[in-house]
């Protein structure tokens, strides 16, 4: 049994939980909205309030974990762009000083092509500079039962690395 920590536990990110606790792992998930913390709970997983354009708010709920899953592929506002790119980077150099083994990026979504595609490229470079084993979820989320089939592979093709 392994810990997952998923950032942007909405309703993609809960479908997730629900298959990965079905197979046996603990399941943290994040969202900004504490009042989201219930369905968080309803899907099986920990709730957890914290922000990923605010990284440091994240470190905590990575305490034990093994796979960080960034489902922020479809995020909204005026900063969405920004967690493909500064926020992401940060959170890479981060996770070198913790026991997370690997990271799911969701490169598909309704952001931009080339903002997806530059945060794919960022989680490829931290690959190789940090040897951060990463998986790109190139699924497109409009396709529900692929997308809820690749997410848990993913995320089991990372534990087995």
């Amino acid at each position: 049994m392994a810990r997952v920590l998923i950032v942007g536990c909405g309703g993609r990110g809960r479908a997730l939980a629900r298959e990965l606790v079905a197979a046996g792992h603990a399941v943290r998930g994040t969202t900004r909205d504490p009042a989201q913390v219930a369905a968080i709970a309803a899907a099986g997983a920990e709730g957890y309030v914290g922000d990923p354009d605010r990284i440091a708010t994240l470190m905590e709920a990575i305490a034990g974990v093994t796979v960080v899953a960034w489902l922020l592929g479809s995020a909204e506002g005026d900063g969405a762009a920004a967690l493909h790119a500064g926020r992401l980077r940060m959170l890479c150099e981060k996770l070198v000083d913790t026991p997370v083994r690997g990271l799911l990026y969701e490169g598909a979504g309704t952001l931009p092509d080339e903002v997806l595609a530059g945060g794919a490229e960022i989680v490829r470079a931290a690959a190789v500079t940090w040897n951060i084993p990463v998986e790109v979820l190139a699924t497109p989320p409009g396709d529900c039962d692929a997308w809820t089939r690749d997410a848990p592979a993913a995320v089991e093709r990372l534990l087995a690395g």
